[in-house]
Formats: C-alpha cells, sequence, structure tokens
C-alpha cells in the first residue's frame, strides 16, 4: 500500500478510508513498560535529543498497539532547548524555565535569537530513523507545541493552571505579547519543518493550554500566531487544544488545519455542527473511562466511531493524552476493536 493510500493520510484529505484511521496522543511513553526500561537513568530532553532512543521510544507503542499512526516523540520544549533556553523537565512537575519572559526587556533577550538558528540536527536523524522503520504503509506525524502553550510556560516560569500572568501580558503590554508569540510560531515552525524534511507526513500543533482562554483573547491574541506557524506549510495539519470548545470553530485556522483534535467534552456530532462538514475531525476517546470495564469503554467506542460519522472524516484518538497508569492491552484492544468495526463495515457493503 503506498503512504499516500494510509488511512490516516486519506482521512486528512477528506476521504473516508474503509477503516478509521487510530493513534492516541502520548502513546509513545509513560504508560509502556518498554518505555520505562529504556529510559532508566536518562533525563526527558535528553532522551528527546538522543536520536536512536527517540526514535525507538517513537516506534514501541506503533509495534505493541499496531496504530495507524506514529507520533513523533519529543517535547513541546525541545526547540526552546534547541534555541539556548534553559529548561528542565522535573519529573511530577513538568518544564520549568530558568529565566521566565514577563517584561519588555526578556522579550527583547529572547526574541534577539533567530529561530533559523536551530540545530535541528538530532531531530532530523531520529525522524528519518523512524521513517526508515515505518515504511511505506505507517505515516509518521510530527508535532510542535503552539504559540500560547509555549508562551505560557515561559511566563510563567513553569506548570500553572490558570496562566494568569500570560494572560494578563496580552492586556497589559500586547506589544511584548505579540513579539513574543510570534517568535514562538517561528520556532514552531522551524521545528515542523525539520520533522517534515526528515520524512514526517503530517503534523500536529498541540495548543494544551488554550482552554483558558476566552473566545475574544483567543482569536485577538492567539489564532493569528497559531496559523502563522503552520502556514503553507508541505504536509496536512492536525490542530488540537484542550477545553477549546466555546470557539471551536477557529481551531480550524482559517482553514489552514485540514483536521481539528475535539477533547472529551463535547460530542463529535456536535463538534461537526460547529466546525462545519469540510474539515476532517480527530478524537474524542474520555482518557478517564480507559480504566472502565471493557464493556463500558467499549460502548463508549462504539459511540464515538457513530458520532465521527458526521464529519467528513474521523481520526480516532483520545480527546487527551494517554495516562500514565493506563494498561496498555486496553489501548491494543480499542486498536483492535475499531478495525474490526472497520472489516465488519467493509464486509456488510459488500453482502448488500
Amino acid at each position: 500500500m503506498p503512504l499516500n493510500d494510509a488511512p490516516l493520510l486519506r482521512a486528512l484529505a477528506g476521504d473516508r478510508p474503509d477503516t478509521t484511521p487510530v493513534w492516541f496522543m502520548r502513546q509513545a511513553g509513560r504508560s509502556l513498560p518498554e518505555y520505562r526500561d529504556l529510559r532508566v537513568g536518562t533525563r526527558m530532553l535528553d532522551a528527546c535529543l538522543t536520536p536512536d532512543l527517540a526514535a525507538e521510544i517513537t516506534l514501541q507503542p506503533v509495534r505493541r498497539h499496531k496504530v495507524d499512526a506514529g507520533i513523533f516523540f519529543s517535547d513541546i520544549v525541545v526547540p526552546l532547548r534547541l534555541a539556548g533556553v534553559e529548561v528542565e523537565i522535573e519529573p511530577g512537575r513538568g518544564p520549568v524555565f530558568a529565566s521566565p519572559v514577563r517584561t519588555a526587556a526578556d522579550v527583547d533577550r529572547i526574541t534577539a535569537i533567530d529561530p533559523a538558528s536551530l540545530d535541528t540536527t538530532q531531530i532530523a536523524e531520529a525522524v528519518r530513523l523512524v521513517v526508515a522503520e515505518l515504511g511505506d504503509t505507517i505515516p509518521l506525524i510530527g508535532f510542535a507545541g503552539a504559540p500560547f502553550t509555549l508562551a505560557a510556560y515561559l511566563v510563567e516560569g513553569g506548570p500553572s493552571k490558570e496562566h494568569l500572568r500570560a494572560r494578563a501580558m496580552m492586556h497589559t503590554d500586547p506589544d511584548s505579547w505579540n513579539r513574543l508569540a510570534g517568535w514562538l510560531a517561528r520556532i514552531s515552525r522551524t521545528f515542523l519543518d525539520a520533522q517534515r524534511a526528515a520524512g514526517a507526513s503530517a503534523v500536529q500543533l498541540f495548543d494544551s493550554w488554550a482552554g483558558s482562554l476566552s473566545p475574544a483573547d483567543y482569536r485577538a491574541f492567539v489564532a493569528p500566531h497559531s496559523a502563522a506557524a503552520v502556514d503553507g506549510i508541505d504536509a496536512p495539519v492536525i490542530h488540537f487544544g484542550v477545553g477549546t470548545g466555546p470557539f471551536l470553530a477557529d481551531m480550524r485556522l482559517d482553514g489552514r488545519a485540514d483536521a481539528v483534535g475535539v477533547d472529551w467534552r463535547l460530542p463529535l456530532d456536535e463538534a461537526v455542527a460547529v466546525l462545519g462538514d469540510d474539515v476532517t475531525v480527530q478524537g474524542n476517546i474520555d482518557p478517564a473511562l480507559l480504566t472502565a470495564p471493557w464493556p463500558v469503554l467499549e460502548a463508549h467506542v462504539r459511540d464515538v466511531l457513530r458520532r465521527g460519522t458526521a464529519a467528513r472524516a474521523h481520526i480516532l484518538n483520545l480527546g487527551h493524552g494517554v495516562p500514565p497508569e493506563t494498561d496498555p492491552s486496553v489501548l491494543t484492544r480499542i486498536v483492535e476493536l475499531v478495525h474490526e468495526v472497520g472489516a465488519e463495515s467493509v464486509a456488510s457493503g459488500a453482502a448488500r
């Protein structure tokens, strides 16, 4: 099967393959025992920047779960590390920055770094290793953090629940905000371009913290920068955010997104009513149900598949990432179910 016929890429192009493609956000990592074994003694960012290690971690869930796409193993702050920004990922907490960016002078300092100067050699090598093993059948999705989520970490100095400083900067110093977010859009684009040039078939832009924004703030201060991060990129684009229901239509980025990820809060058919029937939807299994009894989870997955038929095409995924305590066999069983449903549909159609 030529790669262009892969179910994921067909769905992103607006086609509806016989079998709904399925992959999982955070499928590479924490829930897999083989990942934990491989990571012993290695810090997160070091693992991301070691090509053979990053490649192996990317491939582990593809081998185990038989998903329809790989997602490149990295972290949204990796391009900032490549830009020379001092950041570490503290276990149990997340990214922590030595020098938060909170003033106009701070913005001057960080934006003086040229995004084109990033050395993405290690990223490109890891992607090439992955693509070589995936071959002509399984596409690789590249990814990057969206400008707002990156800015939220930078301005706060680390993880935050409400991102008060970042949201305040938008209104108290909009010039500095826009310079920072514009720079981050170019940083993310450099990171995506490196993955695409090395063989990634599609890209996903993650805006994990966008749900903390009002629709007005998202439209004025965030959407233009997210759009700039993917504008004209030579690859299908998936755009995902958490809690974005109030401004879901804006997640299309004025047509730049080929697919919009929907979290677990909004049924897919309702999301399609907002998004329109000319965009692919991705999602939206509730991660909380991964620990439910199988009959409960199976019914939920089938309901998500049914609701996804309202869209031009559907990519099955979670409404957010795989929780670390997830039993990997549950993810494998979901993939098997989705593929079985597709096979049943084909057989039913042939019999009519």
